[in-house]
């Protein structure tokens, strides 16, 4: 199967089960979460196996971190996570790795707080009062248009590189049209649901048109920095969970503090 019919697959088998599980909300959508957390964070394990990463330490703080933003909000998300760095300095001194502590603890921690908070986002966003449903919809599905938009307008009219060092394959005539399809995703979800007004609409459209793209270059960034191209082969032609989930991580916060800043609780 090529990369490109197994992305197509993997994409209808997940898509509707993932909008289904946010639907439903509550400990459904942290269900989801929390596994798309073990498997990212067990790829992000090996893809920083060289810096001695202290695992036991990251998983913990990263289910703690989604269990704080489910049951207490922002405070006990933060708690939670931060519980990562006891453990990392606790186990680090019992571990016989001759890693730098500082290069293992601070592994350790980014692991937990990347993907732990940035998917605990997600979970804040569809608690958002009455329209977390929507809101969190919204955000999933602009996030996953403008990946594909991307995605197809750089294969077919990319020519000018966006960041050549880092992922040589993204364009910026794939960011325009992956930017195109976020706002209109966005605005159309929101604009008339007594939630978002117009300029509110386009403007958190605008956001995660921006931090989804750069939650992806991150993780190029840090692939690169490890030598490795994708970071697991769990969803086929998509890579890992890890390659999946990458834009959402940095969208997820980012359009949580716009929607709070509109007045939104």
């Amino acid at each position: 199967m090529s990369s490109f019919v197994s992305r197509i697959v993997v994409a209808a088998a997940a898509l509707p089960v993932a909008v289904g599980l946010v639907y439903l909300g509550g400990w459904w959508t942290f269900g989801l979460a929390a596994v798309a957390a073990v498997f990212a964070l067990h790829e992000f394990w090996i893809l920083a196996r060289p810096l001695s990463p202290l695992s036991p330490a990251g998983y913990v703080g990263g289910i703690l971190a989604l269990v704080g933003a489910e049951t207490s909000g922002v405070a006990w998300m933060t708690g939670g996570v931060l519980s990562a760095f006891l453990l990392a300095f606790a186990l680090k001194g019992i571990s016989d790795s001759r890693q730098a502590a500082t290069t293992s603890i601070s592994a350790t921690v980014m692991g937990a707080v990347w993907v732990g908070c940035g998917l605990s986002f997600t979970l804040l966003i569809r608690d958002l009062g009455d329209h977390g449903r929507l809101a969190a919809l919204t955000v999933l599905l602009a996030v996953w248009a403008g990946d594909t938009l991307a995605y197809f307008g750089g294969r077919l009219f990319g020519r000018h590189r966006m960041a050549p060092t880092t992922s040589p394959g993204k364009t910026w005539e794939g960011f325009a049209f992956g930017t195109f399809a976020t706002v209109f995703v966005t605005f159309t979800a929101l604009y008339d649901q007594h939630f978002l007004t117009i300029a509110q609409s386009l403007v958190l459209g605008a956001v995660i048109a921006v931090t989804a793209p750069v939650g992806d270059l991150f993780e190029s960034m840090l692939k690169r920095d490890m030598r490795v191209k994708d970071t697991g082969r769990l969803l086929g032609g998509h890579g890992g969970m890890l390659d999946r989930i990458d834009a959402v991580l940095f969208a997820a916060p980012a359009a949580y503090f716009c929607i709070r800043a509109f007045g939104h609780v």
